[in-house]
């Protein structure tokens, strides 16, 4: 095993955000490494994952979790190796999923970590396709959507990690999918790459045209991860019974006050009860149970070629700001991560 430091980089939440975040935001600081105590281990982190979710942990307004404290690391989900261990659980080496945050080391209670194997998959895909990311995709898309076969699927942000699987699933589910992307090369990608039936630059000026063609027998199901002026085109074309997935609002996260009118609450109320709809919004945790039922059909999807998965990878735990404030206006392409460090030699 490599020697570790004794100091810890970390990214730390140097002020709240007002609009959207700004590199002043971040500090970059150097600490003494945290050390484990009875059950827990020290962690290195190898990879860490950066989310849309982040955005509001910057924020104090009420969630479904706590905020990240002024002063302290940035959080987020990671693969680390174990490098200290305090606990029968694991030991030096062991590679786990973890929550480590932006930061080259973390100390975890062993009972919260989940080990991972080298040789089934690449690590890394234990934050995208195999992990949050796709689970988010097949849980929401299972229990909100019910897809059925002949439906229509449209997905937003079809290019990212999340969007990409709820297409090809939609897909494999016998619906015809249609992804709403920004720019040519992510359309080009899902059409071509991912199997989608139809792909919509959501930068065209005519959106609402463009996915009105695409969706000739209207929308079954809309995968909602944007909000903004993709929610507008897709609004009148659900139809009855439609079900709406509520992952995600990247077009919203920074916003200061509402957006502009008109209000269109009572239009939105009005088409829930006379179209019956069903819009619900949903984290991922709340299908916990079904974490097996996904690993064994995604990891047997990836195997048969059915499911592909395109990976943005940034160098440097010092460029996790940078990268990150870039995911919120859409400059990744595919699943966005930071590798933070490789793997000792063992």
């Amino acid at each position: 095993m490599a020697m570790t430091s004794t100091e810890n980089r970390r990214v730390v939440l140097a002020s709240r955000p007002e609009g959207e975040p700004r590199p002043e935001n971040f500090r970059l600081e150097t600490v003494p490494r945290p050390e484990p105590g009875d059950g827990q281990v020290l962690l290195r982190t190898l990879w860490l994952s950066l989310d849309p979710y982040m955005r509001g942990r910057m924020s104090e307004a009420k969630s479904y979790a706590k905020p990240v404290p002024v002063g302290g690391p940035m959080e987020g989900g990671t693969v680390s190796e174990v490098v200290l261990s305090r606990s029968d659980r694991f030991r030096p080496g062991d590679v786990v999923l973890a929550h480590g945050g932006w930061q080259d080391y973390a100390v975890a209670d062993a009972r919260g970590l989940r080990q991972l194997d080298p040789e089934a998959a690449p690590i890394q895909t234990a934050l995208g396709i195999l992990g949050m990311p796709g689970m988010t995709a097949y849980t929401g898309l299972a229990n909100i959507g019910q897809p059925k076969a002949g439906e229509t699927l449209v997905v937003s942000a079809a290019s990212g990690a999340v969007g990409s699987a709820v297409g090809q699933i939609g897909r494999i589910r016998g619906c015809r999918t249609v992804g709403v992307a920004g720019g040519p090369e992510k359309c080009r990608y899902l059409i071509e790459e991912l199997g989608f039936d139809a792909a919509i630059d959501h930068r065209a000026p005519d959106l609402p045209e463009r996915l009105r063609e695409a969706c000739p027998n209207g929308i079954d199901i809309y995968f909602e991860n944007v909000g903004g002026e993709v929610w507008t085109a897709v609004f009148p074309l659900l139809n009855d019974f439609a079900r709406v997935p509520v992952c995600g609002r990247i077009a919203h996260y920074s916003d200061t006050a509402p957006p502009p009118g008109p209000d269109r609450t009572v239009q939105l109320m009005a088409a829930i009860l006379t179209r019956r709809l069903r819009l619900q919004g949903f984290i991922v945790s709340d299908f916990a149970a079904q974490q097996g039922d996904f690993l064994r059909e995604m990891a047997g999807w990836i195997r048969d070629g059915q499911v592909r998965y395109r990976e943005d990878v940034v160098e440097g735990l010092e460029r996790a700001p940078e990268a990150f404030m870039g995911l919120l206006k859409g400059r990744n392409f595919g699943k966005l991560l930071v590798k933070v460090a490789e793997r000792s030699a063992s």
